[in-house]
């Protein structure tokens, strides 16, 4: 693809659009359709990539959420065959499609968009090839929002009988969140990222928040800030090596970010649902 295209693609992932952004590299995923219940108050179909390492019969596994510019196929191109291939299932879910969306970075997501991480999780522990006890969620943006919301205590983490045992969040926005975890989080972020500001995420991991809504001392699992200096939001997007505005914000790619966050997911992951190496 032309440098243009790329860029392009790039945006799509974002904003969802209607570039062709089919030459990709890697094997491709297999795709999959599933019911939501009976995670969620609504029914609803949806689909996702799945990727199945060669190896172990029992794999930990990654859920995936995408941005709010959807084109799910392009973050499980990227970030799912890398995962993929530290030995673990992926499934990257598709929660625009089946629902008609092409993005909502300017308008608001439907609350029902907060359940799809459960029914993923509830439609790869039926997998054979998957371990039900070590299953984690990764989000981005948007779908790193709604990471958080998902295993923050409350209400949609309570309706699930299976449960995540780790998340990860890149560059979400953690503003309203009270920060009391059920489980163990990593969050990634730019320090110059202007749409979803570092200085939330600290205030939250910090326990302290402007509502009034912090944690106590100690209250839920541990949760780790990363902070990358000088980068911004989607720093981890080849495309934006040339800074990008969009809706009024910066993206910009950043290859010390993008390796180091690359890094630090893959030992999150492997302390906490462990690795091939680690199948029984």
């Amino acid at each position: 693809m032309t440098n243009l295209n790329v860029v392009a693609c790039l945006i799509v992932l974002l904003v969802g659009n209607s570039v062709d952004c089919s030459a990709q590299s890697g094997q491709p995923a297999a795709v999959v359709q599933f019911e939501g219940i009976p995670a969620g108050p609504q029914p609803v179909r949806l689909q996702g990539y799945l990727r199945q390492p060669n190896g172990a019969a029992l794999l930990p596994a990654v859920v995936m959420l995408h941005g709010c510019g959807g084109r799910a196929d392009l973050l499980d191109q990227d970030w799912g065959a890398k995962i993929a291939s530290w030995g673990y299932v992926t499934l990257t879910i598709d929660s625009f499609g089946p629902r008609g969306l092409k993005n909502t970075c300017a308008s608001a997501a439907p609350l029902d968009l907060g359940f799809d991480a459960y029914r993923g999780l509830n439609f790869l522990v039926r997998e054979p090839f998957v371990d039900p006890k070590r299953v984690a969620l990764v989000g981005f943006s948007q779908g790193g929002w709604l990471t958080i919301w998902s295993v923050e205590r409350g209400v949609i983490e309570q309706m699930s009988e299976n449960k995540f045992r780790a998340a990860a969040a890149f560059y979400p926005p953690c503003n309203g969140s009270k920060g009391v975890m059920t489980i163990p989080m990593l969050i990634l972020i730019g320090e110059s990222d202007d749409w979803t500001p570092a200085e939330a995420c600290r205030k939250m991991v910090d326990r302290r928040d402007d509502w009034g809504i912090s944690r106590q001392k100690g209250e839920g699992a541990v949760v780790r800030l990363v902070v990358y200096p000088g980068a911004y939001h989607g720093f981890d997007l080849p495309a934006f090596k040339t800074p990008v505005q969009y809706l009024g914000h910066h993206l910009e790619f950043s290859q010390s970010a993008t390796d180091q966050s690359t890094d630090a997911l893959r030992e999150f992951l492997h302390a906490t649902i462990g690795g091939k190496e680690q199948a029984k």
